[in-house]
């Protein structure tokens, strides 16, 4: 007899029997950096190149404000 779905979102053929709880969980504790790009600017920022290069554009415009600002 199979269990009954608690969860919508998830399929009856997902099977966790042989999962290991917390496997990850150290290694998401150390660092993970993960950040969500809204649609609208996927066309922009495709991968994660695109986004340093922008973040580092972005810091040198920030880097000499601040050194006019001084």
């Amino acid at each position: 007899m199979k269990k009954e779905n608690k969860h919508e979102d998830m399929l009856t053929e997902y099977d966790f029997s042989q999962g290991i709880r917390g496997k990850y969980a150290r290694q998401y504790e150390e660092g993970a950096n993960i950040v969500k790009i809204d649609p609208d600017l996927l066309d922009y920022f495709p991968d994660q190149k695109s986004v340093n290069e922008a973040l580092r554009s972005l810091v040198a415009i920030i880097k000499k404000y601040e050194k006019i600002q001084q």
